[in-house]
């Protein structure tokens, strides 16, 4: 098998990546983009690895995150211009394996580019060796990626978002592919951050099919070094938050951060959480009308998991009216939308306020999937959900007003998160209690929560009380509810089971 060599690299004139690619990777991103988007990387950042000889990557003095993606990269045999998809594997002449370095310190001073964070002398690796396009079905080949020896990435090209011809041909369109240029397909989930001393290895292969042997490109493997120049003053400085540190992990928690919790975030304790989930939402309902607080329901919504009882703490989104100018400004990017899905944490439940508009979608497959992943109880809407066979087959639970094809931008603009909304005909605020089963979902405030528990599961005992007497054939009248004489009787069964005496 041929070798990745000096020569390889010098015929380089290009090196493309392409950002989101795999849908292991759109599912942990939490969006799925419409088409191919690309950034460049210079070709001095191109350097042979190998098993036997691996490269060094220096990780930048007074850089944190040094990311690592492993990554297929093809490169081009001829010339492609204007291409058709059924003709663009053509004009691929080898594949190999690549490593997608950056430090995402810089991300910030790129807007996009990805110049400073991911151009860095070093930072592609590719080889060792090349495996023979011509060879090998492009929709049958699998990355693999191992950090300190643990694999930590394993995906095939069978269900890539945009298939290897079709980037060759889009690329074509506007730019001449000429011999020698690579392109960097991707990268599945699983990418996270290499430290000095850290060695990430990369390993393309073909999976065997019809008989056929395995081919692999070895592994390409690339040691980590602390940068001891620091950078200029004059230019930009490295600087990350826990955000960019979630990025790079992947997850809060890969990322060693606690979860995010809302200013009331201590008012749901385990033990309080335990008792919401053993009453009722119709017993809740009525100690919260005990209570004057009549208004504490969200209506009219159906939910994909009516078996589920959920509690949890309210994160908030709101939706406005669409206005095309403002849409502009703020349906695009990582707008509020995405930011609430992208920091929903471990137990909370995300409600959306859609104003009941049931035109449009407001939730889709990838991001409830994110949010799943995240570790969402649920998300509330008084809007559309889209995508809906998907969304209802999700474990976490999807409260929605209705079924809708359409792009939440047809109607909605993802305005602000984290506020007070309205939703399903009641007022939320980030930090309430959400508890929802298949009678309902009620809103209760954290203040009342541990009374209102408490006297909940005295109401419940009661009543199990009173359905054994209605069994036995007793009238309800002076029993539901109890008369003095009843409850009596009641008190003396609540002892005996306190106690566990047998029922007479």
């Amino acid at each position: 098998m041929e070798q990745v060599n000096d020569a390889t690299l010098a015929a380089a004139r290009k090196v493309i990546a392409v950002h989101i690619n795999y849908p292991s990777r759109a599912a942990q991103r939490g969006r799925i983009p419409g088409q191919p988007s690309y950034f460049l990387k210079p070709s001095s950042s191109l350097v042979v690895g190998s098993a036997a000889a691996p490269s060094a990557v220096e990780r930048p003095a007074g850089c944190e995150l040094l990311g690592f993606e492993g990554e297929i990269a093809l490169i081009i045999g001829k010339p492609a211009r204007r291409v058709a998809v059924e003709d663009a594997w053509s004009h691929v002449r080898w594949v190999t394996a690549s490593n997608d370095l950056g430090v995402y310190d810089l991300r910030y001073a790129d807007k996009g580019s990805n110049l400073r964070s991911k151009g860095g002398d070093g930072f592609t690796p590719v080889g060792p060796g090349l495996i023979d396009a011509d060879a090998v079905d492009p929709a049958g080949l699998r990355v693999r990626t191992w950090h300190n020896n643990e694999l930590v990435q394993d995906d095939t090209t069978g269900d890539l978002l945009f298939p290897f011809a079709r980037l060759v041909a889009d690329l074509s369109q506007l730019l001449t592919l000429e011999a020698g240029d690579i392109i960097l397909t991707g990268t599945p989930a699983g990418a996270s951050v290499a430290k000095p001393g850290d060695v990430v290895e990369v390993e393309v292969s073909t999976t065997p099919a019809g008989g056929n042997a395995e081919r692999t490109t070895g592994r390409l493997v690339t040691r980590v070094q602390e940068g001891t120049t620091p950078f200029a003053d004059f230019g930009a400085q490295p600087k990350t938050d826990d955000l960019q540190r979630e990025e790079a992990y992947g997850s809060r928690e890969a990322a060693g951060l606690a979860a995010v919790q809302s200013a009331v975030g201590q008012a749901l304790t385990p033990e309080l959480k335990a008792k919401l989930e053993s009453v009722c939402t119709a017993t809740l309902s009525s100690q919260l009308r005990k209570r004057g607080l009549n208004n504490v329901s969200i209506d009219g919504l159906s939910s994909t998991r009516p078996d589920k009882r959920i509690v949890g703490l309210a994160r908030t989104l709101r939706y406005v009216p669409n206005r095309e100018d403002l849409f502009k400004t703020h349906g695009g990017g990582f707008n509020a939308q995405k930011q609430a899905i992208d920091s929903v944490n471990e137990g909370e439940i995300l409600v959306m306020e859609a104003r009941g508009e049931k035109g449009t979608g407001t939730i889709g497959d990838i991001l409830a999937l994110r949010a799943q992943i995240r570790g969402a109880a649920a998300i509330v809407t008084d809007g559309g959900v889209r995508d809906f066979s998907a969304v209802a087959a999700l474990d976490m639970p999807t409260y929605y007003s209705n079924p809708h094809p359409a792009v939440l931008g047809r109607r909605h603009i993802p305005w602000d998160t984290d506020i007070t909304i309205a939703c399903g005909g009641t007022t939320v605020q980030p930090g309430d209690i959400i508890v929802a089963d298949a009678d309902g979902i009620l809103v209760i405030p954290p203040a009342l929560a541990e009374e209102l528990a408490d006297d909940s599961i005295a109401q419940e005992h009661e009543e199990s009380f009173i359905a054994k007497m209605v069994e036995q054939g007793h009238s309800v009248d002076g029993l539901y509810p109890l008369n003095t004489a009843w409850r009596a009787k009641y008190q003396d069964w609540a002892a005996s089971a306190d106690t566990g005496q047998p029922d007479e």
